[in-house]
């Protein structure tokens, strides 16, 4: 036994990487690569010569279909099944014999995408062979929509009738046995309690049960012994991490952007726990789901049971976990390919149907218009990525209402010291234009620029103290905390006073108010303000718009940062395009025209988003697209100190609460706010009192105490950033370079109609969340209810999790499938409560045992005659190991473990340091996930490469998983302290130590054979083996063993 687990060689290892690789490279469904990748490209640059619709069929070769393809032309067939990478198809665009297409090489990527789908056998869906003089047939949404079963209501279905009622443990059982009794066949018999207690770990928590816990569910004579355990299980802190692991293969989760480079996806770790939590909060799934769309924009959100920070927003980080390209030469492409895949995980994810299908034309086969693709793609046009200081918000938020409480004490006492008569509260609103500074005042205030000239395009204008552009730092941006209904003060766009309300829309809207990372310094004219970090939290995003000349000029006051978003791409850096990103440096408190050379980007859409720095401010007041205007200052003709023209400006434009029509009163409190305490006198009018002074300073002590409050700790995790909204343009053939018309935004119509949504404001995503959660939408409900019977199962009632298209299978049991969607809804939408029924139901318990002739009539037990084995996943495999050796941290959360490299993982991007090979002995889901540098052992184990949504993994059999488990040195390492922990805490006896890894292992005794065989080990053993290498080895061996990756 020695010889046979001594490790292999080099070329070995490289052989198994290798063959990894390719696994993994191949698990996307073929026909929807075909359709996705490789049809578009025939189109775009083959069709033109090589289709039916030829003008002139050029060398007499089609490719418009995959018997023309095997057929060829001139030349000889155009790709081989033989030799696959010799096909003249792959010859001629690598222009190796011919080159084609002739007007220029195709890009790379495009070359690679061929040369895969060749290897794959040229799939091609079932569809009639294309006819010279037949026009395609017309996309009838209508007709699509009768004909397949997806697209029907979900209705409640009556309860089968059974012969053998006492096989029913669960109605969900009745829908199977009618089945297998309508075809005259038997169930599998149940499996025993020691199978059940293992199966039931491995698929509720992912980990194997102990020995004691197996003994105890054995021995138990109750009659509700296994829903003990069941419920046990499902309270378990690791039902998270182990459903997480699924739930995130359908977001495509990894923690670097991949392409050439692999960039770190910042915090994206703080997503994954968010799931984990999520899972084992029992999260309504609809809310879960919303959370996904639209959470930054839920009002209320939902909190953190202790810590109370915002859990909701950081659903909205599954977005902008794909593959990103660090600097686009074409930024408008770009776009669309990261849309796309956008588009393709949440339509997948949520509603199991292929939308990005339909980026280039009408889908294909299903009722999906193209329409619908770009009206979906309009909900990401007014959103954009960010990173959320996530913990602090909620609880910061809730101190802006005490610093308002404090602030209304205030006014009411500063009225009572000026001895004025109580004035009337302003009650409706907003009014325009009710007091001004002074009766005759009609110049421009000092700060204003001044007249623009007719030729200046104005791109954006803050000057009328319009908050509407700051899309998510609270209720009202850069002022005090200001709250719904409060009326505020602010300086209108040539200087004279405007009282308004704060619309409750601004806190609706963006309920997540900035967070505060430090007390700001106790200074009057900073009244209930509280500072922020950077872009994490505090940025103000422009409307988007088409830019026309190029040249933008901002005026801007303070430090801090502008960036130019080129068609929504913000993570832009380096040599490409450096110009997008405009530091603004100095403490300056004077305005200053900044200018942003844009003139590579004309006629591309542009937004503008300026961050202020680190414990800075950034005031923005223009940003226009020409030459800036000549500064002007004159008010009134008359010679005006300007710093004290400024201070009063500054007071109005920072919106302090005015309750009184009074002028006078107006203009006191405003200069409250920039109160000096040495020479009181120079900004109060004269009937100000040695009273005022008292309560101001009173104030100022009281709002001091409030700020020690305020939260310092800011965590940050990616999220959306809801903007301006905006109708995305059809692209003719998905071509980014050939916009159409625009589309307005709406859910798909075969669901919706085609009727527009109603969006009050900004992107419409929260209104998008609620149609996909939509109890009438008839795809939500099923599509999560199969992906449970599939983890559980093994197969789901559509074998195709991720596309119930009509390229996707038909439901092998649709009525079982609509009675839980209804019981699903029904329930509350409890995924703990729907795979508790799953489980305890008899289908689930049956055994893996076949009747021959049974197996003959359904050879894919489509029936559910058996529940087939389970191949483990590379991740539960691993924490096997890591459990049976004792060596599992079972600490939950925080920053992942980086990745452990090999010698083999080489590359542009490689971590400059490695992560442990032991991984820490965390959990696998507390791995770092990059894709260009992914775990060897995983990929072997068919985890798959994180590019797109993947709810059914491969489970292959093949020898490069014996060879990774004979040869592995982290294998190896667990298989050698499984042994330590049998030498220290297992029994002395050689018969009763083997008996000990079993029960650990397998939760059994070994049986008499296995018993004998390591016995005969034992006694041949050379004298030189220790006692530890001898059981190392054993260890070593029970790891092999198929028992140890399949759970019967």
């Amino acid at each position: 036994m020695t010889s046979i687990l001594r490790p292999v060689t080099l070329l070995t290892i490289w052989l198994t990487l290798a063959n990894a690789s390719l696994q993994a490279a191949d698990q996307e469904q073929p026909l929807e690569f075909f359709e996705k990748k490789v049809r578009p490209l025939l189109v775009s640059h083959c069709y033109e010569c090589h289709s039916v619709k030829s003008k002139s069929l050029k060398a007499g070769l089609r490719v418009d279909s995959r018997s023309a393809l095997l057929k060829g032309g001139d030349s000889g067939a155009a790709i081989s099944s033989d030799q696959p990478d010799q096909s003249l198809l792959l010859e001629a665009v690598r222009y190796e014999a011919y080159e084609m297409p002739p007007k220029g090489k195709l890009p790379a990527a495009d070359i690679a995408i061929l040369e895969r789908w060749v290897k794959m056998g040229a799939p091609w869906p079932e569809e009639p062979e294309p006819v010279a003089d037949a026009s395609p047939p017309p996309f009838d949404l209508e007709a699509r929509k009768a004909s397949h079963w997806c697209w029907q209501p979900v209705r409640r279905p009556e309860l089968p009738a059974v012969q053998d009622a006492a096989w029913v443990r669960d109605d969900i059982d009745r829908f199977i046995l009618a089945k297998l009794e309508e075809r005259g066949f038997q169930p599998a018999p149940t499996v025993d309690r020691r199978v059940l207690i293992r199966r039931l770990s491995f698929d509720l928590i992912g980990l194997p049960p102990t020995p004691g816990e197996v003994d105890e569910f054995v021995s138990d004579p109750a009659s509700n012994a296994v829903e003990k355990v069941v419920d046990r299980l499902l309270e378990s802190p690791h039902f998270g991490e182990r459903w997480g692991r699924h739930w995130l293969d359908l977001v495509r989760y990894a923690e670097s952007r991949g392409h050439e480079f692999d960039n770190d996806t910042p915090n994206a770790w703080q997503y994954r726990d968010y799931v984990i939590r999520a899972l084992n909060a029992d999260v309504p799934y609809d809310q879960f789901v919303k959370e996904h769309i639209a959470g930054d924009l839920l009002d209320p959100p939902r909190l953190h049971p202790e810590k109370k920070f915002n859990e909701s927003i950081l659903g909205t980080g599954f977005w902008h976990l794909g593959e990103w390209v660090h600097s686009p030469v074409d930024i408008r492409k770009d776009e669309t390919d990261r849309f796309d895949n956008m588009l393709d995980v949440m339509s997948k994810a949520f509603l199991g149907v292929t939308v990005a299908c339909a980026r280039c034309h009408d889908h294909k086969f299903d009722a999906i218009s193209q329409k619908d693709y770009y009206a979906l793609s309009g909900f990401l046009q007014g959103s954009d990525y960010r990173q959320v200081p996530f913990e602090a918000l909620e609880h910061n938020k809730w101190l802006a209402g005490e610093v308002a409480k404090v602030d209304a004490e205030a006014n009411r006492r500063i009225w009572q010291a000026l001895g004025r008569k109580r004035l009337k509260a302003i009650e409706q609103g907003p009014v325009g234009g009710g007091v001004g500074w002074d009766e005759s005042r009609g110049g421009i205030p000092w700060d204003d620029p001044g007249p623009l000239p007719p030729r200046i395009r104005v791109l954006v204008d803050y000057r009328d103290g319009s908050s509407d552009g700051f899309q998510q730092d609270g209720a009202v941006y850069g002022q005090r905390p200001a709250l719904p209904g409060e009326v505020i003060l602010r300086e209108g766009s040539r200087g004279q006073l405007m009282t308004e309300y704060v619309r409750a829309g601004y806190a609706h809207s963006h309920p997540v108010w900035k967070t505060a990372d430090y007390p700001i310094a106790s200074s009057p004219n900073q009244k209930g303000r509280l500072e922020s970090l950077s872009r994490n939290g505090r940025t103000l995003r422009s409307r988007t718009f088409d830019l026309q000349s190029g040249e933008v000029n901002c005026r801007v006051r303070g430090s801090g940062a502008i960036v130019a978003c080129v068609d929504s791409h913000r993570l832009i850096a380096g040599p490409l395009h450096g110009e997008t990103v405009i530091n603004v440096l100095g403490d300056s408190d004077e305005w200053r025209w900044i200018p942003v050379n844009l003139a590579r980007y004309v006629g591309h859409r542009v937004h503008l988003e300026f961050t202020p720095s680190v414990g800075q401010s950034l005031d923005v007041q223009l940003a226009i697209e020409g030459s800036p205007p000549e500064p002007v200052l004159y008010v009134n003709s008359q010679s005006i100190s300007q710093e004290q023209l400024k201070r009063i400006v500054q007071a109005w434009a920072d919106g302090e609460p005015v309750k009184a029509e009074d002028r006078q009163a107006a203009i006191v409190f405003g200069a409250q706010t920039f109160w000096d305490a040495s020479r009181p006198e120079s900004v109060v009018p004269s009937e100000a009192s040695l009273s005022i002074v008292a309560e101001r300073l009173r104030w100022a002590e009281e709002i001091a105490e409030v700020r020690q409050g305020i939260s310092s700790h800011a965590s940050l995790a990616p999220a959306m950033l809801d903007g301006s909204g905006e109708d995305d343009r059809l692209l003719i053939r998905g071509n980014s370079s050939t916009p159409g018309d625009a589309v307005r935004r709406r859910f798909l119509e075969v669901i919706d109609g085609p009727k527009a949504m109603t969006i009050p404001a900004g992107s419409g995503r929260r209104e998008l969340a609620e149609h996909i959660t939509d109890p009438a939408n008839p795809l939500t409900s099923r599509v999560v209810v199969n992906r449970l019977w599939h983890h559980l199962l093994g197969r789901g009632i559509v074998p195709t999790v991720d596309d119930f298209g009509v390229l996707g299978q038909r439901p092998t049991h649709p009525e079982l499938l609509d009675y839980l969607a209804t019981e699903f809804q029904k329930d509350g939408q409890s995924l703990k409560r729907m795979i508790r029924r799953i489980v305890l139901s008899q289908t689930y318990r049956m055994s893996g045992d076949t009747d021959p002739k049974t197996v003959e009539a359904d050879p894919k037990n489509d029936l559910w005659h058996h529940r087939p084995p389970k191949r483990l996943e590379g991740e539960v495999i691993r924490d096997a190991l890591l459990a049976v050796s004792g060596r599992l941290d079972r600490t939950p959360f925080g920053p992942s473990v980086k990745v452990h490299l090999t010698s083999f993982m080489e590359g542009r991007g490689r971590p400059s340091q490695s992560g442990p090979m032991d991984g820490e002995n965390r959990r696998s889901i507390y791995l770092e996930v990059r894709r260009n540098f992914l775990s060897p052992f995983m990929l072997t184990f068919d985890t798959p490469n994180p590019f797109s949504t993947m709810g059914r993994r491969n489970s292959s059999n093949v020898p490069a998983q014996a060879l990774i488990l004979m040869n592995d040195p982290f294998v190896r390492d667990c298989a050698e302290s499984w042994a330590r922990r049998a030498i220290q805490e297992g029994p002395a006896d050689p018969n009763e130590r083997i008996a000990w890894f079993c029960r650990t292992a397998f939760g059994r005794q070994p049986t008499e054979p296995e018993l004998q065989l390591v016995r005969e080990y034992l006694s041949s053993a050379g004298d030189t083996d220790t006692d530890l290498a001898k059981w190392t080895d054993i260890a070593h061996a029970i790891i092999n063993m198929k028992e140890f990756v399949f759970v019967p």
